[in-house]
């Protein structure tokens, strides 16, 4: 099922995240959203090309809602990381699937819709139980602040993939979704390090000079970075939206991973048992959607995969 994808695109963001970690002991918040973006483009142009597409579209004002929200969301997730407990900033942002299970459930509401998935909704929630006993989040009373701009990013990226999914359904593929976004992460990420120390997380000078291991990096995390998008879009496009959110709950598990093997991180049995409960609430949720998905000759020859048996979701 497409919905699968996004288990691909949390592997690969997961490994954008350790060179992240690894990078910002060099590179400023702001210069790695940039080069992520300029090799986002890059990439994406060099792929446009060889497939002979275009990257001409006729949603221009979608596509800048899309960047604006997502890049937002990933500063003020850069500075909640800065400025709270790691376990914290992750928690809060990682509540994006249950902010897009309460505005699918508002929407549908609004519209008298009857049709609810109220057992994925269920499994996003277990998810998100299964997170918080994986990372013990904690904060102390003065980071205020600091929550609620964590808060505001988890919020913000369930409005990006929303529209990630809205893009999808308008007939605009995958590449060209990702490039228009890496191409605002440029721009922003030039402005904010143009801004200087103490913006959104910057610290030290505002240009730093480039090392082959630097350089190298910026690479990794500038090709994962794009693959992931490509795969995350590809998963809110044809997909089940809230089977989508719940399985993006698995890059938790893999960034743990990478934190045993890599920094010799330990996990306690709480933490373990929330590897467990991340991953039963996944595979209960693809369960689900597969015993309740319509049969192919039931299923509209008009709609996608996707698009059958996730109606509220389309008219977001």
């Amino acid at each position: 099922m497409q919905s699968l994808w996004m288990l691909f695109a949390s592997f690969m963001f997961s490994i954008m995240g350790v060179c992240v970690k690894l990078a910002s002991d060099t590179y400023s918040t702001g210069e790695i959203v940039m080069y992520r973006g300029i090799i986002g483009v890059i990439f994406i142009y060099g792929l446009t090309l060889m497939q002979g597409g275009t990257l001409k579209t006729s949603l221009p004002w979608h596509h800048f809602w899309r960047g604006a929200v997502g890049v937002t969301a990933l500063w003020f997730w850069f500075y909640a990381i800065g400025k709270l407990p790691l376990a914290t900033a992750i928690t809060l942002n990682y509540m994006a699937p249950i902010w897009i299970a309460a505005m699918l459930f508002t929407l549908g509401w609004w519209r008298s819709e009857k049709r609810f998935e109220w057992g994925l909704t269920a499994a996003v929630g277990l998810s998100f139980i299964g997170v918080t006993m994986l990372l013990q989040p904690s904060m102390q009373a003065d980071q205020w602040f600091a929550a609620l701009v964590g808060l505001a990013s988890g919020i913000l990226s369930a409005l990006a993939y929303l529209q990630v999914r809205k893009l999808g359904l308008l007939g605009e593929p995958e590449y060209r979704v990702v490039f228009y976004f890496s191409l605002t992460g440029v721009v922003a990420g030039l402005l904010g390090t143009l801004a200087g120390p103490g913006f959104m997380g910057n610290s030290g000078e505002a240009w730093h000079r480039h090392e082959p291991t630097g350089i190298a990096l910026l690479l990794a995390i500038g090709v994962t970075a794009t693959v992931a998008q490509m795969a995350l879009t590809r998963a809110y496009r044809l997909g089940k939206t809230l089977v989508t959110a719940n399985l993006q709950y698995t890059g938790i598990v893999f960034s743990s991973i990478w934190g045993i093997l890599i920094w010799g991180d330990l996990l306690s049995w709480l933490g373990w048992t929330g590897i467990g409960v991340i991953l039963a609430s996944g595979i209960a949720a693809t369960y689900y959607n597969a015993r309740n998905a319509l049969p192919p000759e039931k299923t509209p020859a008009t709609k996608t995969a996707g698009q059958a048996g996730d109606r509220i979701s389309n008219d977001v």
